[in-house]
C-alpha cells in the first residue's frame, strides 16, 4: 500500500455526495480541506468519528477549513447516516474504493488477528495549494477529530 507523504500533491478525485451532486477536490482550490476515509455508515466507530468531527465543525471552519467524510457507502446510506446523527459536512461515496485506493486508504490490514483487504481508517488535511499537509493513517476513531484540530491550531 502505497501511503501519501507531506508535500505529495492530493489525489484528484471527483465523487458524489448524499445528494448526488459531483464533488471534485479541485473545488476546493485555494482553501485547506480535512479528508477522512471511513469503513461504513453508522457504525460504532464511524459514528463517533463523524460526530466528533461535527462537534468540531465550527472550530474547523473557524480556522478556513472543511470537513469531508468519504466511505464506500452509497447516498441513500449517507443521507440516513447525516440525519440520524444531525451531521453537516458532505459524506462522498467511493463505491469501487479507486480514491481510498490512491490515498493507501484501502489495502492490506489486520483485523482481529487476520490479514484483510478493506478500509484503513484514514486522514488528510490537504493544504490551500492542493498538497498533503498532514497524513493520519489506521486512526483510533475516537478522540481522533480533536487530534486533527489540535494540529491546526498549533
Amino acid at each position: 500500500m502505497a501511503r501519501l507523504e507531506v508535500g505529495a500533491k492530493a489525489p484528484a478525485f471527483t465523487l458524489r455526495n448524499q445528494n448526488g451532486d459531483k464533488v471534485a477536490l479541485s473545488s476546493f482550490a485555494g482553501k485547506r480541506v480535512v479528508l477522512y476515509f471511513y469503513p461504513a455508515d453508522d457504525t460504532p466507530g464511524c459514528t463517533k468519528e463523524a460526530c466528533q468531527f461535527n462537534d468540531g465543525l465550527l472550530a474547523f471552519k473557524s480556522l478556513g477549513v472543511k470537513v469531508i467524510g468519504i466511505s464506500p457507502d452509497d447516498g441513500p446510506s449517507h443521507v440516513a447516516f447525516r440525519k440520524k446523527y444531525g451531521l453537516k459536512f458532505d459524506l462522498l461515496s467511493d463505491p469501487d474504493k479507486s480514491v481510498m485506493a490512491k490515498y493507501g486508504a484501502f489495502g492490506e490490514k489486520m483485523l482481529y488477528g487476520k490479514k484483510v483487504q478493506g478500509v484503513i481508517r484514514s486522514t488528510f488535511l490537504v493544504g490551500a495549494n492542493g498538497k498533503i499537509e498532514r497524513a493520519w493513517y489506521g486512526v483510533r476513531a475516537d478522540g481522533h477529530a480533536a487530534k486533527v484540530l489540535s494540529s491546526l491550531e498549533d
